[in-house]
């Protein structure tokens, strides 16, 4: 592959997301993770193969099927020889993780932890186990029975089944799926027994109770074995215009679970007969990714694997500081009116943002709140602020984006719930997803209309900001907040392109202004300034992003780049980018937060961003790069990358083959995470 990538000038997009995943794996791998970390650190690792599927693999199954190569799109690979070497990959994953599992299992055994399945039940358990398969297994159970003559059923989405083939008496066989439902807990806790803990995954249940399951056929043998189906999760909108932009939503996310089928993974000891059978009546076909598996699929079950109250099994959980300068007993924006304050959840508590559109919310100089929402939590305190700000007469204007993908569900609910209670809604612009983070509210002060507000890097979600690393500015800037308030009015009318003085957009700005503030970083080296560029992110795919900075190496600046995912950029080469490095960290908390410097210290030009370097962000949604003025939050976010680029420890060094090869640890030992914590408890400290 190396060759192939270095004559191409890129790696492929998909390829490096398979490695960043591979990196999600090696936290599962690592001896020095908690125990029941690995096990859901082994669920993200599956989850994410999900998405990939549904969307990246799905989106190259349609070039192939258009007849098209796709080089040019995909890399200088193509797109018939992707799916190979995608399956290629997923089946060594794949197998990786099976090991890793049997791994994990014999250190929760040490731990007096058991996983058991249906051979291992013990007469003691026999009683509980079948009380509850018959009170809250077995009346929601879905059972299909397979025939020649009636055509199957569209199985659900990411959905596992057990296929089950029944030995007839007559010589016959009868094939059957039992759906493992998701409203059930795929883990069942036993009593504890002698000090010991016991678990049997629902999929063992089930196999212990077939008996019962099938007892009006005369069989002579049966055997389970699972199978799993992943579907094209692309949204197709109708054009009906008798239907609402909600319902559209809503019917599309409904017809995803029915989407063309990309991968098919079974149980690699299910029997040659039954998996023909099976493959016939799915419509499997050549172009599908036909992975073999474990006993077990849907491993993604396991980020919710039982905690069993084991905390010395589970990662300290750390209190989340405040901020010096903001307090929950005075009001926000008497303290934002004096200086900008920066959050950085996990870190620092998520519960400022919330404390502020509740603020707003009942401040009778407050007219006005816009706000945009990208992915909300299944529970949303800043949904209800909103809310409660409308009832208060205060007009709110929410650009939800109801195409976040996979989160559509939540943001259609609380959509209509809040469009229900008087707030204004607008649902994104035409052709693009909304995925900026940002929020201006008008105050009433001697007069006058004094803007205050926040931009950050991340969703505003309770839930997600307590694992994902993300910054929100509050700032009363008004030259900043004139130009956010901009972005609300090109929301209303799109067919208008506003001028920024401040923040950079896209899809109008960003390659243009990222490519100018290059620029000057080229001209820097040329003149023999100190010339320097440093990025955070999750993503670099965009080609022209990547031969821009491959441009700015050769002119001799020194880029340093923290990238969390896929990075398409091929760094060290001579010639072409020997004075690029770059670093990924994966640990505990999700790096999310996306940070771009422009300059050597002294004269540095920083901005935080909701956007990655990707060409989906750079043309194809609206996203605010807002830069930082106050000096003091300048230095944080320096010292913070500072800590980013010495981290040790959980940093990879991204290279041409992408390989996941460790940093070489040195003293001092830097874990960013960590070191990110204390750095903000001496602050408050000092």
């Amino acid at each position: 592959m190396t060759n192939h990538v270095i004559e191409n000038r890129y790696i492929n997009r998909e390829v490096s997301w398979l490695q960043f995943n591979d990196r999600v794996l090696q936290e599962a791998d690592d001896e020095t993770v908690p125990l029941i970390e690995r096990l859901r650190f082994l669920g993200i690792f599956s989850n994410n193969l999900d998405e990939f599927f549904k969307v990246r693999y799905a989106t190259v199954k349609r070039i192939v099927e258009a007849g098209k190569g796709g080089k040019s799109e995909l890399g200088g690979i193509k797109a018939n020889e992707l799916l190979d070497i995608i399956t290629q990959i997923v089946i060594k994953q794949q197998s990786d993780s099976l090991e890793i599992l049997s791994k994990i299992h014999k250190k929760l055994e040490d731990e007096n932890i058991f996983i058991i399945n249906e051979t291992e039940i013990q007469p003691s358990q026999h009683h509980f186990i079948k009380t509850y398969f018959h009170q809250k297994v077995s009346p929601a159970l879905v059972t299909i029975i397979l025939s020649d003559s009636i055509e199957l059923p569209n199985l659900k989405d990411s959905a596992a089944y057990l296929a089950i083939k029944l030995g007839l008496a007559n010589g016959s066989n009868q094939y059957a799926l039992i759906e493992i439902s998701k409203s059930m807990d795929r883990f069942v806790v036993l009593p504890k027994k002698d000090g010991k803990s016991y678990i049997i995954m629902l999929d063992d249940l089930l196999r212990y109770c077939l008996d019962e399951i099938f007892d009006i056929f005369d069989y002579e043998t049966i055997s389970a074995h699972m199978i799993k189906i992943t579907r094209d999760g692309e949204l197709d909108l109708e054009s009906d215009l008798s239907k609402s932009f909600i319902e559209k939503i809503s019917d599309s996310v409904k017809h995803r679970q029915i989407g063309e089928p990309v991968r098919f993974v079974y149980d690699k000891t299910i029997d040659a007969e039954t998996l023909s059978y099976l493959m016939k009546k799915m419509n499997i076909d050549s172009t599908d990714s036909k992975i073999p598996g474990g006993r077990y699929h849907n491993r993604r079950d396991y980020m919710d694997f039982p905690s069993l109250g084991r905390t010395d099994l589970l990662y300290t959980k750390i209190e989340a500081l405040s901020v010096k300068g903001l307090n929950f007993q005075d009001s926000i924006f008497k303290s934002i009116a004096h200086k900008d304050y920066l959050i950085h959840t996990p870190y620092h508590t998520f519960s400022y943002i919330v404390k502020f559109l509740r603020e707003a919310a009942l401040d009778p100089k407050v007219s006005n709140i816009k706000i945009t929402i990208y992915r909300l939590a299944q529970i949303s305190h800043v949904a209800s602020s909103l809310i409660n700000a409308a009832k208060n007469g205060k007009k709110v204007i929410v650009s939800i984006e109801i195409q976040a993908r996979f989160d559509e569900q939540a943001n259609i609910d609380y959509a209509q719930q809040m469009q229900n209670e008087g707030v204004h809604l607008i649902f994104g612009v035409q052709g693009l997803k909304v995925h900026s983070k940002m929020c201006v509210i008008e105050r009433e002060e001697a007069h006058k209309i004094i803007r205050y507000g926040f931009i950050s890097t991340g969703n505003f979600n309770e839930s997600t900001a307590k694992i994902y690393t993300d910054y929100t500015l509050f700032t009363a800037n008004q030259k900043i907040l004139k130009d956010i308030n901009k972005v609300f009015s090109f929301f209303e009318i799109n067919y208008k392109i506003y001028q920024y003085k401040h923040i950079i957009t896209s899809p109008h700005y960003t390659e243009k202004a990222f490519f100018r503030l290059i620029n000057a970083q080229i001209v820097n080296a040329s003149l023999g300034k100190p010339a320097q560029i440093r990025f955070k992110m999750n993503s670099l795919s965009s080609y022209r992003m990547v031969d821009k900075l491959y441009e700015a190496s050769r002119a001799g600046v020194k880029i340093q780049m923290v990238v969390r995912g896929i990075c398409c950029l091929i760094p060290g080469v001579k010639g072409m980018s020997e004075n690029i490095e770059v670093v990924s960290i994966v640990d505990k908390f999700l790096e999310h937060s996306r940070l771009y410097i422009f300059g050597p210290d002294e004269n540095a030009q920083i901005y935080i961003s909701s956007a990655d370097l990707m060409t989906r962000n750079i043309e194809n949604r609206v996203e605010v790069s807002c830069p930082i003025y106050d000096e003091d939050i300048k230095q944080e976010l320096l010292d913070n990358f500072a800590i980013f680029w010495s981290a040790n420890v959980k940093a990879r060094i991204l290279n041409e083959t992408q390989n996941n090869q460790y940093k070489e640890r040195k003293e001092p030992i830097i874990r960013a995470q960590f070191a990110i914590y204390e750095y903000y408890l001496n602050k408050l400290k000092s």
